[in-house]
């Protein structure tokens, strides 16, 4: 059984904020506009969608979290604890949007279509998630160590990186128009080291081991990517791979 994950707000906004400070992008993407009705999925503290928010549109964000919709309270937006494959909204929405939450939702059929009735007709699903190739050192690093420590238990990935291909196949079938959907690198530096980026996004993994456990966990995937994804010159760079769309309700 998938372990899971555990999410601190204020570690978060502390040492993740490269999350949000990177979505220029995909906000560009969705482009809201004044008096549009937005929903934003897996809205973590709410740094978006207050935003999104300040440019005049209605925003009701979700997460599955407790303490970041705590946090997204905090910030002024209107937050409920839903988990995104099970929303219960119907034809509300101008737009749905989504930065750095649909890879944790290993459902994606389920998400899609809740998606799909949360929107107006013509209404717009715009995201950025982890594509395929995403973490693709990180988790073979993770891998190699619990595979050459059997007391860890089973590994478990708890993302979902799909292809371009895959997830317009999955849009499509849905009811979608995919109006843009690309694949792009985006090597990204880890202020915070990559001790904490584990901390914070590998909880879900590391939850089983014992704190002498977790020591070695970490300590044996610095050792292993320390040869690629460090430089005395940039530090941690995790080798991030992210897929962004723009897709219209039928």
């Amino acid at each position: 059984m998938m372990k899971t994950q555990h999410w601190s707000a204020s570690e978060y906004t502390r040492h993740a904020h490269f999350v949000s400070a990177m979505a220029s992008e995909v906000l560009s993407l969705l482009d809201p506009q004044q008096g549009e009705e937005v929903l934003d999925l897996g809205c973590g503290d709410g740094e978006l969608g207050t935003y999104i928010q300040d440019q005049g549109c209605s925003v009701i964000g979700i997460d599955a979290s407790s303490s970041m919709v705590a946090a997204a309270k905090a910030r002024g937006l209107t937050a409920l604890q839903v988990d995104g494959h099970n929303m219960a909204f119907e034809n509300q929405f101008d737009a749905v949007f989504s930065n750095a939450a649909l890879h944790w939702l290993l459902q994606p059929e389920s998400v899609i279509g809740g998606v799909h009735r949360a929107l107006k007709t013509k209404g717009r699903f715009v995201a950025e998630m982890g594509g395929a190739g995403n973490i693709a050192a990180l988790l073979s690093a993770m891998l190699a160590v619990f595979k050459a420590n059997p007391d860890f238990g089973v590994f478990q990935n708890p993302w979902y990186f799909p292809s371009a291909e895959e997830y317009q196949a999955l849009l499509k079938k849905a009811g979608f128009h995919v109006e843009k959907i690309e694949l792009v690198s985006r090597p990204t530096p880890l202020a915070s080291g990559l001790d904490k980026w584990l901390e914070i996004f590998a909880d879900s993994i590391a939850s089983q081991l014992s704190d002498e456990q977790k020591r070695l966990f970490f300590n044996g995937v610095k050792i292993k990517l320390k040869p690629a994804l460090y430089s005395q010159q940039k530090g941690w760079v995790a080798d991030y791979v992210r897929l962004r769309f723009k897709a219209i309700k039928l």
